[in-house]
């Protein structure tokens, strides 16, 4: 086992995340993720567990019921638009995945798609496929949903924060972390944006600087 999945390990679990059950290598399973073959996968979503989740209110991460407060867990690229793919979770259960989910808290580690089923179900909407190095708990008591402009599924937007906490490399995230993730994410968002013509682009510095106000000091 390496150092950094024995630091996982030794990360304190909320309540919540204790009650789940365990993977063979001894992590938590979070409540989304597919069991293939008896086996979990954690880089695939259940069938069916984003409509429960948000239908019933229930945690993504633990699939315990949620309360007034929701957490959404963000890239800033995320933080920037207001658009999410997954629903909200816990604070607690945010904040345990922001420090100990491999790709969440490790900017250095990669997607691995090999082998993953070919009858998966992919993340609505236009998703950016890079590891952010830095996630925000965006703590709000509102979130709605609404439909791709693609036709792919259900996508989520949520109203101005309550809290937010920023996290990199399983702790908290410096301004410069932050400031670091969203240069280089950007391009991907503008690029979009250009091609939708002039208006989009104004939007989209209107909400950068919008988000601005929500970084670490």
């Amino acid at each position: 086992m390496t150092d950094y999945a024995a630091a996982i390990r030794d990360i304190p679990r909320p309540d919540r995340i204790a009650r789940l059950p365990v993977s063979a290598k001894g992590f938590p399973i979070p409540w989304f993720v597919a069991t293939i073959e008896g086996v979990p996968d954690f880089r695939v979503i259940g069938r069916g567990k984003m409509q429960q989740a948000w239908r019933q209110k229930l945690c993504w991460v633990c699939g315990a019921p949620l309360g007034r407060n929701l957490a959404m867990t963000l890239g800033p690229m995320c933080l920037v638009n207001r658009t999410i793919s997954e629903p909200p979770a816990h604070k607690e259960c945010a904040v345990y995945s922001c420090l100990a989910c491999p790709f969440l808290s490790n900017p250095a580690m990669r997607r691995h798609e090999a082998g993953l089923p070919e009858d998966r179900v992919e993340a609505p909407g236009f998703g950016i496929k890079r590891n952010p190095g830095a996630m925000a708990v965006w703590m709000t008591r509102g979130v709605r949903p609404f439909r791709a402009y693609d036709g792919s599924g259900t996508l989520f937007t949520f109203d101005d924060p309550t809290e937010v906490l920023w996290f990199s490399r399983g702790r908290e995230a410096t301004r410069d972390e932050v400031l670091h993730s969203i240069n280089t994410g950007l391009p991907i968002l503008q690029a979009s944006a250009e091609q939708d013509g002039p208006e989009a682009v104004a939007y989209l510095q209107q909400q950068l600087e919008a988000a601005m106000k929500y970084l670490p000091a």
